[in-house]
């Protein structure tokens, strides 16, 4: 099987973001399919099952989803076959839509 591409430098910036937060978007799929991958993300971000899709509309929020995944050799591998993307184009993607780590505000 070949893998796929994301974020490749013919695409224009917005395209490339775009695709990147769709490959965000895989990802945390990927976590919530695993109740145990699920909650490790959950424990280690510091947002309740129930605050999840209001933490997901935080900007920078996907990206902590990425930095979650390459944060884990074993996770990275995990869906990166499970994506059809080799894991260092992950780690670019994660990198292309990083910034600084996402953190949840807390009031």
């Amino acid at each position: 099987m070949k893998n796929r591409e994301v974020g490749s430098s013919g695409k224009d910036g917005g395209a490339r973001r775009e695709a990147a937060e769709a490959l965000a978007v895989e990802a945390l799929s990927f976590l919530a399919a695993d109740p145990e991958r699920l909650g490790r993300f959950l424990a280690l971000s510091g947002i309740g099952p129930e605050a999840i899709r209001e933490a997901a509309r935080e900007p920078g929020f996907l990206a902590g989803v990425l930095a979650h995944i390459v944060s884990d050799e074993r996770l990275l591998l995990d869906f990166a076959a499970h994506a059809d993307i080799k894991p260092a184009a992950v780690m670019r993607v994660a990198t292309e839509l990083g910034g600084p780590a996402w953190e949840r505000d807390e009031p």
